[in-house]
């Protein structure tokens, strides 16, 4: 008896300290300020043009189609009613919100370094594939 009390306790630390980790991260990924990196990227991609089109990539931060689709499957997977459209690309703002969404969903430690790689790369990026588009955003972030 005094074994399952025990047992019983420790889970509920362990529930209420993962909690705390859970917002603590949590906190962190609405409060982490993507905006110089994504004035860096935006410089690299479309020179800071909302017109900007490269095939199917347009935009100030050059968003393909595939990309919508994950910030709508992200935001579904939230419960959220809010979605983008492929026009939505072409507005800076909703640019931007599609980058704070990928970023938060695919780099959850906020990682610069893989922000601009993923951005560049897919989920499936190498480092020597994204390595001079790296150095070139770097640059601008610089």
């Amino acid at each position: 008896m005094r074994f399952l009390k025990v047992l019983s306790i420790s889970i509920l630390m362990c529930l209420v300290f993962s909690g705390s980790i859970s917002a603590e991260i949590s906190s962190k990924k609405e409060n982490f300020d993507w905006r110089p990196v994504m004035d860096a990227i935006m410089m690299v991609e479309s020179r800071d043009n909302a017109k900007a089109k490269n095939g199917q990539f347009v935009g100030i931060l050059q968003i393909s189609p595939i990309l919508v689709r994950e910030c709508n499957n992200i935001l579904r997977g939230r419960g959220s009613k809010k979605r983008y459209s492929l026009s939505d690309r072409f507005d800076a703002n909703k640019s931007r919100e599609m980058f704070v969404i990928i970023q938060s969903f695919h780099n959850p430690l906020n990682s610069v370094e893989r922000a601009i790689r993923l951005w560049n790369g897919g989920l499936a990026y190498t480092v020597r594939s994204t390595q001079r588009y790296f150095e070139r955003v770097m640059n601008h972030l610089h």
